[in-house]
């Protein structure tokens, strides 16, 4: 019976710690973290790199939660950094519409 309830055990961590942790992301929904040319350099980042590879949605066509999403996708398509994940989620929801 105790190698049983010990085989249990095992089994039981050893399933949590293979399961896939939740993402953490740095970007939240409306909260700019980000200085005025940090926002630049994210506009700059937006047009070099998301344009690399499609035409650039407008920066309006989404809100900031919509973004989230979107940005948690692309960014490591575009091997953005933390950093510059942020900076360019704060353009794009800077931008007025």
């Amino acid at each position: 019976m105790k190698k049983l309830i010990a085989a249990a055990s095992f089994t039981a961590i050893l399933v949590v710690s293979c399961t896939p942790k939740a993402a953490t992301s740095t970007t939240t929904a409306g909260t700019s973290t980000s200085t005025a040319e940090q926002i630049a350099q994210g506009k700059t980042i937006f047009e070099n790199s998301c344009g690399r590879c499609h035409k650039l949605p407008d920066p309006a066509s989404h809100n900031p939660v919509q973004w989230v999403g979107i940005m948690n996708s692309m960014a490591p398509k575009a091997k953005l950094t933390d950093e510059q994940h942020q900076w360019v989620y704060d353009y794009i929801v800077s931008v007025k519409k």
